[in-house]
């Protein structure tokens, strides 16, 4: 970015902290600093890098980053609110010129909103949300994910039989909607039953354990199942395959990632459903990038899901 931009923005950003962000901020401090680099500076921190669409996220927001002359701080959460509210408090002392959220959970992130918005520095949270609002939210629908998955189950069973259900990291935002969402089609179909619904916490080992457990619990009785997330459904598929039943239990799960993906086009994986990672991490930093150039942005961008199955995954293969 060059020096002139720079000040246009960062006269634009001190006048809106006068007129709405109340005492607190450090604009005139971040300003400075920013004024001798360069470029914008926005602290990221990330739900789980050992996660494979959080990697694509990722990806996603350091192309858009170089695309754009930013420069990203990214922080690697491991699955704690706590640390990711530390995370933003050290954003803060770092004097970042945006925060891009990926929370842990819905609740327990919300300080790290909070803090950042009460020191004047606007936050983007990117693929789930929390209780407090931030400046902008950038992902998707989730109950729409779930709405697909199960109604692609349904549909698979003709509206009748078996299902479980394999929950994400309990009191995240994905977690709580996707159940939504897989609740809605359940109350459509009164002959579909929920044998059980636990958490694997987005894991593909712990869904493998959860799997053998339900298997040695249930046998034959099970007809399908529906995870939340691509992680847990191929930890599924694993545990189905290795008890041999696979050719009469359905799976299906959200994300499309990459061994999804190929699962899918091999036969193993029922069915996945596309979640933009790209389109996600590169509206995400375009978004924050708006905002701290004091440029219009949308305060929600929704990115539709799709339905991956045998039939079209072709088209999703990378």
């Amino acid at each position: 970015m060059n020096c002139a931009r720079w000040m246009l923005a960062a006269a634009v950003f001190v006048m809106t902290c006068i007129s709405g962000c109340g005492d607190g901020g450090r604009p005139g401090e971040r300003g400075d600093r920013e004024a001798g680099s360069g470029q914008f500076v926005f602290g990221v921190s990330l739900l789980n890098l050992s996660n494979e669409y959080i990697v694509l996220l990722n990806e996603a927001m350091q192309e858009k980053a170089a695309e754009l002359g930013v420069r990203l701080i990214v922080n690697d959460a491991r699955r704690s609110a706590e640390r990711q509210v530390q995370q933003a408090e050290n954003f803060l002392v770092q004097g970042v010129d945006a925060i891009i959220l990926n929370p842990c959970e819905w609740d327990a992130s919300s300080p790290a909103v909070d803090r950042a918005l009460a020191e004047g520095v606007p936050v983007v949270n990117v693929n789930s949300q929390t209780r407090s609002a931030p400046t902008a939210f950038v992902g998707s629908r989730d109950e729409e994910s779930a709405e697909l998955a199960m109604g692609y189950i349904a549909g698979r069973l003709n509206g009748q039989g078996n299902v479980l259900m394999m929950q994400g990291f309990m009191g995240q935002t994905a977690q709580i909607d996707r159940e939504r969402g897989a609740q809605e089609v359940l109350g459509r179909y009164p002959n579909l039953n929920l044998l059980a619904s636990q958490t694997a916490e987005w894991d593909r080992a712990k869904a493998i354990t959860l799997m053998e457990n339900w298997i040695q619990s249930f046998g034959d009785a099970i007809d399908a199942v529906f995870a939340q997330n691509d992680e847990m459904g191929m930890g599924a598929v694993v545990a189905i395959e290795q008890a041999g039943i696979k050719d009469r239990v359905i799976v299906a799960s959200v994300d499309a990632i990459a061994d999804a993906l190929d699962a899918v086009n091999a036969g193993r994986l029922d069915a996945t459903v596309f979640q933009n990672a790209t389109a996600q991490g590169a509206m995400a930093v375009e978004t924050a990038f708006s905002i701290v150039s004091g440029e219009p942005f949308e305060e929600r961008v929704f990115i539709p899901f799709e339905l991956v199955t045998k039939d079209n995954v072709g088209a999703f293969l990378r």
